[in-house]
């Protein structure tokens, strides 16, 4: 399994954790509240998801035959389409073993 963390600066945080969860939940397994989700994908990835004031932390856990770059991407992809207004989001991906 390969984990990615990343901390995404937004003071919309709830807002686009909450439009990400309602919009995947017709296809995958999503549970939500204004502060926290997480979403099962068919492919055996996994999302969880955390919002603040300030920031949007994510976690994805990604099974051994998946490709987590393009994972990373789908999930960025989609929570920047919320946050048009705001432009691109950052997110400073990296390996969960070196984000301490």
């Amino acid at each position: 399994m390969s984990v990615s963390v990343a901390r995404v600066p937004t003071a919309s945080a709830s807002r686009y954790l909450q439009q990400l969860a309602k919009h995947w939940s017709h296809k995958m397994e999503v549970t939500f509240s204004p502060e926290e989700g997480t979403i099962a994908f068919p492919n055996g990835a996994h999302l969880a998801m955390r919002a603040d004031r300030e920031t949007l932390d994510l976690s994805l856990t990604v099974p051994d035959d998946g490709d987590p770059a393009r994972m990373r991407q789908v999930v960025a992809e989609h929570l920047d389409r919320f946050a048009h207004r705001e432009g691109p989001l950052t997110y400073d991906w990296r390996d969960a073993s070196t984000s301490r």
